[in-house]
């Protein structure tokens, strides 16, 4: 009356099947946590670009020795510093307002960026991440604000 089951159901455990690759949650945050890292140093580098500074180069070394670490020693790509002939690289050739909103906009971007990696790290138990993602907050929180922003700031604390 009924047919023979000729193939296995569609309810069987997915741990039986070994045909797709699984990860565990560590290692899933570890890829978390690379790529808001390597995100984090091309936004440095991008800065770096505009308006060198020591901080951003030591911030970009720290991350690149972080996001290496989280990838097993892989290799980590940094973006390369253009040079102007005998200019500064931060120097303003078209106007003054527009490298310093680009350069806000960058260092608020960066902030937003190092949250990320911040909340990645603290949730895999990360403390070397996460101090470095902290570090990176409070360093573009200070670049991120316009002289119309820090104003208030200083107005309220007196």
């Amino acid at each position: 009356m009924y047919e023979p089951i000729r193939h296995k159901s569609v309810h069987t455990v997915a741990g039986a099947r070994a045909d797709f690759p699984h990860r565990t949650r560590e290692e899933e945050l570890d890829i978390q946590l690379a790529g808001h890292l390597a995100a984090l140093l091309a936004v440095i580098d991008e800065i770096r670009a505009v308006a060198p500074a020591a901080e951003l180069d030591a911030a970009g070394r720290r991350l690149v020795a972080q996001v290496s670490r989280l990838r097993s020693g892989g290799p980590v790509a940094r973006a390369t510093l253009p040079s102007v002939d005998g200019m500064d690289a931060g120097a303003d050739v078209t106007g003054e307002d527009e490298p310093q909103a680009r350069i806000v906009a960058l260092h608020r971007r960066a902030h937003d960026l190092a949250g990320r990696a911040l909340v990645v790290a603290a949730s895999r138990a990360d403390t070397a991440a996460a101090i470095l993602a902290a570090e990176c907050m409070d360093l573009h929180a200070a670049g991120g604000r316009t002289t119309e922003d820090a104003q208030p700031q200083v107005a309220a604390s007196l």
